[in-house]
């Protein structure tokens, strides 16, 4: 008996750029990677069924490259946390305990829902209405620490820094986290409100949303590759690398993290100076955007087909 594999696609350099560029400027902004990956990716024709489910993959593993900017860009933390580890720096250590008990929920939902999210809610109605509500959600956690709306009781003070957060506030922001799983919402929508409405300013908030990343998007990059190399070993078809290419994955990590880098450093003071309304604004209209190209079948919205199998061979 012999197999039939998948003929490899490589992706073009221009579109590891693109997609680079795309992934790494909207993983940290409150505004859905997820949405603009979409239409990245059916505007370039690189949702086809024969690659879909790699680039879909890719994507994924291409948030190395935010990673790597967050690594660059805090280091005194992360150098902070591992002298706490080892008992010599006490507020390091808490800020890591702290990061390790905001990413249980989501690395516990995420491994149970992880694959009946994909078949259930990637689909145009979900991602639409995330993008919508997120967007209205964003200007009420506006308001509300403006003091112009009832959300939650309001903080007597504020935490100024990401190190003095409590394991119950750190919690609550996991748990937040957790409702971005549902595609379209944004993991640094709801951490960044998480963190405000537990009484951090935004530009904290947005720092330990940044920091929390690490182990989230750590986990979700290694956990996608595993799946989809394990996947392409049980059928006998190409894994993400060898269907795109090894070129493609290192291009688009390496753009993804200086396009992310700049787009962090821009982020926090951008949040000072303007809240998180702006966005909730252009949530609205990328929502608007997506419904119509869904509309004139120019984007689909829908999870990734699923991989060609080994055919066995026939005789006559």
């Amino acid at each position: 008996m012999t197999t039939t594999t998948i003929s490899a696609h490589p992706l073009e350099l221009w579109h590891t750029v693109i997609l680079g560029l795309v992934e790494g400027i909207t993983e940290y902004l409150p505004i859905s990677s997820t949405g603009h990956l979409i239409i990245a990716n059916s505007l370039m024709g690189l949702d086809t069924p024969d690659r879909k489910s790699a680039v879909d993959a890719f994507a994924i593993v291409i948030q190395g490259g935010a990673i790597l900017a967050v690594l660059s860009l805090y280091w005194p933390h992360v150098l902070r946390m591992i002298k706490g580890l080892f008992g010599s720096d006490p507020q390091g250590l808490r800020l890591a305990i702290n990061l390790i008990v905001a990413f249980i929920p989501a690395a516990v939902f995420g491994k149970l829902l992880d694959d009946w999210i994909e078949a259930k809610l990637f689909s145009a109605g979900p991602v639409l209405l995330a993008l919508a509500l997120g967007g209205i959600y964003m200007m009420v956690v506006d308001q509300w620490q403006a003091g112009k709306v009832s959300l939650l009781p309001k903080h007597n003070h504020t935490t100024e820094s990401v190190f003095d957060l409590s394991w119950k506030q750190s919690l609550f922001v996991g748990v937040l986290q957790c409702v971005a799983m549902w595609p379209g919402t944004s993991r640094s929508m709801m951490t960044i409100t998480g963190g405000v409405l537990a009484g951090m300013k935004p530009r904290q908030a947005a720092e330990f949303s940044f920091l929390l990343g690490l182990p989230t998007l750590g986990a979700a990059t290694l956990y996608k590759t595993y799946k989809n190399v394990s996947h392409a070993h049980a059928t006998h078809t190409p894994t993400m690398f060898e269907q795109l290419g090894w070129t493609a994955v290192l291009v688009g990590i390496l753009v993804a993290a200086i396009s992310a880098f700049i787009a962090v450093k821009w982020l926090v003071g951008f949040l000072n100076k303007h809240g998180l309304t702006p966005f909730g604004w252009y949530r609205l209209a990328l929502c608007a955007v997506l419904l119509v190209l869904a509309w004139q079948g120019i984007v689909h919205i829908g999870p990734s087909a699923p991989a060609a199998q080994p055919l066995p061979a026939t005789t006559p």
